[in-house]
């Protein structure tokens, strides 16, 4: 795992709030539940982002070991499975992959091992990809940058992953949010601008190129789906 201060007290943070607080509002969310018009445009954003980032692999994915970190209610769990993905799926929050085993259809289930825990736990072996759909977003560009360099040789084609954009919008919406204190503790997301995270993955030893794939903006959900390849 990558053993700095500030990557432990995030995680620590996305831990409670995951497992905690939020758990019944992201079960809602992920299912076919109505949901308040700003939930929606969230549903539909996530929705869009997990589409484009599955587009980014084969339709068959037979014989590939895949991590999906940060598989929340296990949405991207299953497409994977159903292209012949072994997939290991893990979340933080316990409580996310119970909802995740449980919605797992049952002609799946041999091909998926869940668990929860660090996402970049080495003991969870090598890959051929890495999905972390919303799972990075909270971390600051170098301990991304180390937790990326840290994931990556254990991976033979590609890390999938997200962001949240550096726009102007977003920067003076992280800057003002910062001013004034969250009753819930929720964890923050940071704006990310491509070039920085490239320079902090290669400071920290990792060789491959990242490249953006596209942005998705609906409503409440503004996310950048980015692309390691080694």
């Amino acid at each position: 795992m990558v053993a700095t201060p500030t990557y432990g007290a995030t995680r620590d943070r996305v831990e409670a709030y995951f497992d905690r607080t939020a758990t019944k509002t992201w079960e809602r969310l992920t299912s076919d539940a109505p949901v308040s018009g700003i939930r929606q445009t969230v549903r539909e954003g996530r929705d869009r982002m997990r589409a484009i980032m599955l587009s980014r692999l084969a339709p068959d994915l037979t014989g590939k070991r895949v991590l999906d970190a940060g598989c929340g209610t296990g949405a991207m769990t299953e497409e994977l499975a159903r292209r012949g993905a072994e997939v290991v799926a893990i979340d933080i929050s316990p409580s996310l992959v119970e909802i995740a085993a449980k919605r797992l259809p049952e002609e799946l289930a041999a091909k998926v091992t869940f668990t929860s825990g660090d996402m970049l736990s080495s003991d969870l072996g090598s890959f051929d990809h890495v999905m972390a759909m919303d799972s990075m977003i909270y971390y600051e560009a170098p301990d991304l940058g180390r937790a990326l360099a840290h994931l990556c040789p254990r991976v033979r084609e590609s890390v999938v992953f997200t962001v949240a954009p550096r726009t102007a919008f977003l920067m003076a919406f992280w800057t003002l949010g910062k001013l004034f204190p969250r009753s819930d503790r929720s964890p923050t997301m940071i704006p990310h601008a491509p070039k920085r995270l490239a320079r902090e993955t290669a400071l920290h030893g990792a060789t491959g190129s990242i490249t953006e794939v596209e942005r998705v903006s609906r409503g409440f959900y503004i996310s950048t789906c980015l692309e390691y390849r080694a």
